[in-house]
């Protein structure tokens, strides 16, 4: 496995052989939006190299560490994969000096999100993502980008957090907890993921196991620090503009507010539009422009979540364009 930024390393992909036997149906340029270590990549690779004809693997990641350690993860394939450094919402940007270059005359056969934070992100303290490790209370997917948890608990007025700690993590106790962070910090800045979670456990009432309340504020402060679900819905929209006729378009979510975000998407995609109820149409003011690969989602055996425990929330979801 590719190393970087000490011991720490990036795990096993989730799902990585039902989703590239799923993606992959015919040559043609693949994307994978969501890079991450390069696991899925090399899935992918491995099985458009058993297929006739030309060719590409793009891998798109806005963290710098996740295109060092995919760089070496896939450095045998050479120029069969181009991997880039953005948001995987920029897909149509970063695609066009692509399809005007090495991969001129090649179709959008495949595009792959698999969304969240990666175990390498995770395990990494100073990266900020989980209470289980001390750090530096960050939470960027992007290490440059604008905002922190930091800025985010220590500025944020109270009904603002109360507001997010509801809407992102589900979090029955959101506003107690706001309101405990909020007196927290008059006494100094909270600016370390263990001073934060020390903060939410004296919050949870005696009753509740502190651990889930935990993931729900973690979730929270994440999804709001990298904009997540705003940039999953754009990510959806272009994503699938990009897609060739035929080509097919794979998520992999981990909690219920971006699935039912991609369910809803695919859903939209595959349904014609009838008009009003009792309108006497012979054929729909539009057209469904996708089908469905598979009608649910699909989900990690017991051998899998056993060996990578990440799996057990993950579910996939794919639908095809359908020709024109």
């Amino acid at each position: 496995m590719s190393k970087v930024m000490g011991n720490q390393e990036y795990h096993e992909p989730v799902l990585a052989d039902a989703t590239a036997s799923l993606l992959v149906t015919r040559p043609g340029i693949y994307i994978d939006g969501t890079l991450g270590g390069g696991g899925h990549s090399l899935e992918l690779l491995r099985r458009l190299d058993r297929l006739d004809g030309e060719s590409l693997l793009v891998g798109i990641d806005q963290d710098s560490y996740a295109l060092e350690a995919a760089g070496q993860k896939l450095r045998d394939f050479g120029d069969k994969a181009i991997l880039l450094r953005g948001n995987f919402s920029m897909v149509r940007e970063l695609l066009a000096p692509v399809k005007r270059g090495p991969g001129e005359g090649l179709e959008v056969m495949g595009l792959l999100l698999d969304l969240g934070v990666s175990s390498f992100q995770i395990d990494t303290p100073v990266r900020g993502f989980s209470y289980l490790r001390d750090g530096p209370l960050d939470m960027r997917m992007d290490p440059d980008g604008p905002l922190t948890a930091s800025d985010i608990v220590n500025d944020y007025e109270e009904q603002a957090l109360a507001r997010l700690f509801f809407r992102y993590g589900e979090e029955a106790h959101g506003g107690r907890i706001a309101r405990a962070v909020v007196s927290a910090r008059t006494v100094g800045p909270i600016t370390t993921t263990g001073e934060l979670a020390e903060v939410v456990r004296r919050a949870c009432p005696r009753k509740d196991s502190p651990i889930k309340t935990l993931s729900r504020i973690y979730q929270a402060l994440r999804i709001e620090v990298n904009d997540e679900l705003g940039v999953l819905q754009q990510a959806l929209e272009d994503g699938f503009s990009v897609l060739s006729p035929g080509g097919r378009f794979a998520v992999i979510s981990y909690h219920s507010l971006e699935d039912r975000i991609v369910k809803r998407f695919f859903s939209s995609r595959c349904a014609a539009d009838w008009g009003p109820k009792g309108l006497p149409l012979r054929e729909p003011l539009k057209p469904a422009e996708a089908e469905l690969v598979i009608r649910k989602s699909v989900q990690a055996g017991e051998e899998e979540v056993a060996r990578n425990p990440r799996a057990r929330s993950a579910r996939l979801r794919v639908i095809q364009k359908l020709e024109t």
